[in-house]
């Protein structure tokens, strides 16, 4: 479990295929306070630390990951956002996020707005994903308020230092991004839909 909070970046330094799956090495600087086995979030994904070396470590991404992210696009030197787990009795200054990407959206619109930035991201509706304006949405696993929700777009609004703390100052208009829609929102949907 996350909150859409960013603790760090990291940077690619390696990328292995191995059968269908894809190793990635990043380097970070909250490398020495990971653990073999922990959870955490790279551009929203929820991955596992297998393995620990100086100021890098590794991770495992396998095909079902690969097929519905855009952790496979990444290239070295790309920057990743990176949150690690939420600790049982922490504020979650976010919201409930799961590390499990629903789908990909690309950037339509990425405009400054004299002192915050605008970016739009469209994403294919057939998945029956909805955002709800106002609501939250996790986008490369930073937390967020949609606005100017529609049925297979949607628009956030960016503070200076969530896109100086984030890899948001990398986004261009064709950026393949990881969205997560807001867990609260898809349990109400699924009512609706079960009539209850």
């Amino acid at each position: 479990m996350f909150t859409g909070i960013i603790e760090t970046l990291g940077t690619v330094k390696q990328l292995t295929t191995v059968k269908d799956n894809l190793d990635i090495t990043i380097e970070s600087t909250i490398t020495n306070q990971l653990k073999i086995d922990q959870s955490v979030a790279h551009n929203g994904v929820c991955l596992t630390v297998v393995e620990i070396n100086d100021d890098q470590y590794k991770v495992t991404a396998i095909k079902e990951t690969l097929d519905k992210t855009n952790i496979g696009d990444l290239q070295i030197n790309d920057i990743v956002n990176i949150e690690r787990a939420m600790k049982l009795g922490d504020r979650l200054d976010g919201h409930i996020v799961q590390g499990h990407v629903d789908q990909t959206a690309i950037c339509i619109e990425a405009t400054e707005t004299n002192g915050s930035w605008l970016y739009t991201f469209e994403y294919d509706p057939k998945l029956n994903n909805i955002t709800i304006e106002k609501g939250s949405i996790t986008v490369n696993g930073v937390s967020l308020t949609v606005v100017n929700s529609q049925k297979n777009s949607f628009s956030v609004a960016i503070i200076p230092y969530t896109y100086e703390h984030t890899n948001f100052k990398q986004f261009k208009i064709g950026t393949k991004i990881n969205l997560e829609f807001d867990v609260i929102g898809k349990y109400v949907k699924r009512l609706n839909e079960l009539n209850v």
